[in-house]
């Protein structure tokens, strides 16, 4: 069943039109000072409303005639951006209708969590649009993270209800698990082991500190100290052992990552006590990365030199996530192989 706009339209008097929605934008002109709407189409007029729309030469409006049933689009995206987020709003701000369109934007910087088969399944429910960035993303204050609309004017409210049942149906089915969620980044204290004889010996410059330091930063994070090593496998240990003892909450091997006979790192890391969850990921810039963990639990990275002169990389996939408090696993790194060719 459809509805024609033009069917929607009702004349009213505006003293009779308080607590009615207005079908059309309103234009106010004032000669030399002010041209643009007064009043949006789908506004509910307000008895303080009725001055100006007299100024503005109206005495009578045309309305929004909703038959019994249905429901204007602006109360659709209302309640579909709060179903979506119901019991879990901490870090998300809501803007208010606007063309129809409600927003969802986070309040901090953090890592976006959007489930991807809710947003399947809402999207397959006829006139309903549910926009989202993918999981994962690194967001920031204001960023949009999801938007809720409906196509028609007004749609059966039926359709509304297909869409918070979806969201009820998700809560039971993940025992309460959000649909969109915004986790914040801890402050990581992180310790850099620079590997290579070449620059622990001052034949050249090291360029992995200061990209390393750029990049925690961005996440609100900070290196504690950086330190070097030969191609030696016991004094990379060594230093790693030192970071473990200063309690460092991440810990970040770089180089000696290929599989060149005195390249150390990955056997240095797993001398040093980590289990390894992946040595190489399928993902390229990055696939020559190593990540593990230590037994107390501390992350650590043995970093190829693709993160040092790459924009984009595996660690900058598994960083902010790392960051924001997740356990990386197997499954996490195989999964990075869909979409995880960035370099031509």
């Amino acid at each position: 069943m459809s509805v024609k706009p033009d069917h929607l339209l009702k004349e009213v008097k505006v003293q009779d039109a308080i607590g009615l929605r207005l079908g059309h934008d309103l234009t106010r002109i004032v000669p030399g000072e002010f041209k643009g709407i007064a009043f949006r189409k789908g506004h509910t007029i307000r008895e303080e409303d009725i001055p100006l729309l007299l100024d503005i030469g109206k005495e009578h409006v045309y309305i929004l005639d909703i038959p019994e049933g249905w429901v204007h689009e602006e109360e659709a995206a209302v309640r579909m951006a709060q179903a979506a987020t119901e019991g879990f709003t901490e870090h998300l701000d809501f803007t208010e209708p606007h063309e129809g369109k409600v927003n969802i934007k986070s309040a901090i910087q953090g890592l976006v969590k959007i489930d991807q088969a809710f947003v399947n399944e809402v999207n397959s429910i006829v006139h309903v649009v549910f926009s989202t960035l993918t999981t994962n993303t690194v967001v920031q204050p204001g960023t949009t993270l999801a938007a809720a609309r409906v196509v028609p004017l007004i749609v059966e409210e039926t359709i509304v209800r297909r869409f918070e049942q979806a969201a009820q149906q998700h809560r039971s089915r993940t025992n309460g698990a959000p649909i969109i969620t915004v986790l914040p980044f801890r402050r990581l204290k992180a310790g850099i082991v620079t590997t290579g004889s070449e620059v622990f010996h001052g034949r050249i410059e090291d360029k992995f500190g200061p990209v390393l330091k750029d990049k925690l930063s961005a996440l609100g994070s900070e290196v504690i100290e950086q330190r070097f090593a030969p191609d030696d496998t016991e004094a990379i240990a060594e230093h790693i052992r030192y970071f473990r003892e200063r309690n460092a909450d991440l810990i970040l091997v770089t180089g000696g990552m290929s599989v060149d006979p005195d390249d150390r790192t990955p056997g240095a890391i797993a001398r040093s006590g980590a289990d390894i969850v992946t040595y190489g990921t399928p993902m390229l810039p990055g696939s020559m990365l190593l990540f593990g963990y230590l037994p107390e639990g501390t992350p650590i990275f043995g970093l190829p030199g693709a993160v040092m002169h790459e924009k984009y990389t595996s660690f900058d996939v598994l960083l902010p996530r790392v960051a924001a408090g997740e356990r990386i696993t197997r499954a996490d790194i195989v999964a990075l192989g869909y979409g995880g060719l960035l370099k031509q």
